[in-house]
């Protein structure tokens, strides 16, 4: 991995931390809290994609990039209302833990068999090591952490956001490094796509919709901000050629960050087992940006 790209994926990792738990917090907003702060970050981005617009340096357009821009926008709007069910479901210890696992493990081996990259022995085992100190967390070393209530569901619905995220991964790896689409362009029209979707939402109930939003309209403003911001700093990253095999894993180190946020901030309760698997999971990130 190229040394300028490492900061912004560490930033990114502690950004990402910082807007799920805004999400937690509106949980129970739902898909209105989805739409709220997708149209926040539309807003809020639109003068850097006319500033790329009018210099001419955005994007080079195709029928296949306006696919692609497509397809991030559907898989984005997937991923956006999985995690938010989640999060209405079950601890964000449970599900933050168990998407961010099955993520880069799934775009990694998407990577390896789609990308073509190829795999190096420091590498799978730092995303071993990764998969495994985030299991530890989440179940602090009881497995029958997931059979409690609400347990299961924050399996389901955490592994299914994991997928959400290995896709649009591997699918906007694709856009920004052998297409050409500019991350800020990519991550803007998928936000415009997902806006549009969930308008129908509002517009059929806007009384029931403001209702909704009643005390969440400051979390959705950070999280129609940051969460824009890390996914542009990790679409920069790979545009500035760092694998996608390493970029997805080392964004686990954001598991660090989460941890400590759902200590200090929630109040949940962190024992040896999450301290040992913080450690495990640093081993993997220190293997993968070695690898």
């Amino acid at each position: 991995m190229a040394f300028a790209s490492l900061p912004l994926v560490v930033l990114a990792s502690l950004i990402h931390a910082s807007w799920n738990l805004l999400a937690k917090r509106a949980a129970s907003g739902g898909p209105i809290f989805v739409f709220a702060y997708n149209m926040i970050a539309c807003a809020a981005y639109a003068p850097w994609v006319v500033y790329l617009f009018i210099q001419g340096n955005g994007t080079v357009w195709t029928w296949v990039g306006i696919g692609f821009v497509l397809l991030s926008g559907l898989i984005h709007l997937a991923y956006s209302l999985c995690l938010q069910r989640g999060y209405q479901v079950a601890d964000l210890s449970v599900i933050y833990p168990v998407a961010r696992g099955t993520g880069p493990m799934l775009s990694t081996i998407g990577a390896f068999l789609i990308l073509g990259e190829i795999p190096s022995g420091h590498g799978v085992v730092g995303l071993l090591f990764v998969v495994a100190g985030i299991g530890l967390i989440a179940t602090q070393g009881d497995l029958s952490a997931f059979r409690r209530p609400g347990g299961q569901a924050g399996v389901r619905w955490g592994a299914a956001t994991g997928g959400l995220i290995a896709s649009y991964t591997v699918s906007d790896a694709y856009a920004v490094t052998i297409l050409g689409i500019a991350p800020v362009m990519l991550d803007w029209f998928s936000n415009l796509l997902r806006f549009f979707l969930l308008a129908p939402l509002v517009i059929a109930n806007p009384r029931s919709a403001i209702e909704t939003m009643r005390g969440y309209w400051w979390p959705a403003i950070g999280v129609g901000l940051l969460s824009s911001l890390s996914y542009i700093l990790v679409l920069a990253a790979l545009t500035s050629g760092a694998p996608l095999s390493l970029v997805a894993p080392m964004r686990e180190m954001s598991m660090i960050v989460g941890a400590l946020m759902g200590m200090l901030i929630l109040g949940e309760k962190v024992g040896a087992w999450r301290l040992v698997g913080c450690g495990v999971l640093i081993s993997g990130v220190i293997l993968l940006s070695g690898a």
